[in-house]
């Protein structure tokens, strides 16, 4: 029988000879993964006997790796702003820079009121922004909308997962949001180029759906359609939270330079780059 640290050597050099991106920490998600134990205490289990099934398990997984496909695919699933959600490739991988936005609104909706309010989750993917949203503010009513049905399914089954009472719809943008209005409006829409889009690494362009990434020539379509679909479905004063591509915050501010739009301010990510957009409407 093998052990957990001569496995996981073996795996490292599968992966590394495979191709495979973090060779080494894909082995070690692994291993904790199969084990069901936190990755530090896999350093304490190094002389562990594997059982058949485990490295088998083991064995499975790392060929799904071999192939190319993300890490958080093989796993199914991924941590997300205190939350722990599931993923299929029906979804977008969730991101660090996306739990910056997250904290960003959490931080500024805090400071409010928010008994009855509203807010709007357009493009929900996996749930990741709408669910730890709600998580951290409670009193806030949150709806998700997507217009894939598979990732509104798993929406579903990540709010249940996270213990968050959320409300969800089927469609484009806003357009299943008859006869309502939001206090505050987030999405993490499309804003990839076409042609930057053919030049993204294998891991991305192979895996992760096409309809998630890809908007138009410049990278802009979803923002101007959420620009004139907006004014009919937002309460006074209501703010919008836009992730964005790291070069497009001068397109933004052209694009929401004239009334309603108003207090329009891009914030940075950790690398520098403005990747945040935030406005409100009159």
């Amino acid at each position: 029988m093998s052990s957990v640290g001569n496995v996981l050597r073996d795996s490292a050099a599968r992966l590394k000879k495979a191709g495979a991106r973090s060779s080494c920490l894909s082995s070690i998600e692994i291993m904790a993964h199969v084990l069901q134990i936190k990755r530090m205490d896999l350093y304490l289990a190094f002389d562990r006997k594997l059982s058949a099934a485990e490295k088998k398990q083991i064995d499975h997984l790392l060929s799904i790796r071999a192939s190319g496909t993300p890490l958080e695919y093989v796993l199914g699933n991924v941590e997300f702003y205190d939350c722990r959600l599931r993923l299929t490739k029906d979804v977008l991988i969730p991101r660090p820079e996306t739990e910056i936005l997250v904290d960003l609104i959490v931080r500024q909706l805090q400071k409010e009121d928010l008994r009855g309010k509203k807010l709007w989750d357009i493009g929900c993917g996996s749930g990741c922004i709408g669910i730890a949203i709600k998580k951290k503010l409670p009193d806030l009513q949150v709806t998700l909308s997507d217009i894939s049905e598979r990732a509104l399914t798993l929406a579903r089954e990540n709010a249940q997962l996270n213990g968050v009472e959320v409300s969800f719809c089927q469609g484009d943008l806003l357009l299943p949001f008859s006869g309502e209005r939001a206090d505050f409006l987030v999405s993490n829409p499309p804003y990839i180029p076409t042609g930057e889009y053919l030049t993204l690494g294998a891991e991305v362009k192979d895996f992760e759906p096409r309809l998630a990434l890809e908007a138009g020539t410049d990278g802009l379509d979803y923002f101007r359609r959420l620009k004139e679909q907006m004014p009919a479905k937002l309460s006074s004063s209501a703010k919008i939270f836009f992730e964005m591509g790291y070069n497009q915050e001068p397109q933004l501010r052209a694009l929401f330079d004239k009334a309603p739009w108003k207090r329009a301010t891009a914030i940075k990510d950790w690398a520098g780059y403005f990747r945040f957009f935030l406005l409100e409407i009159e």
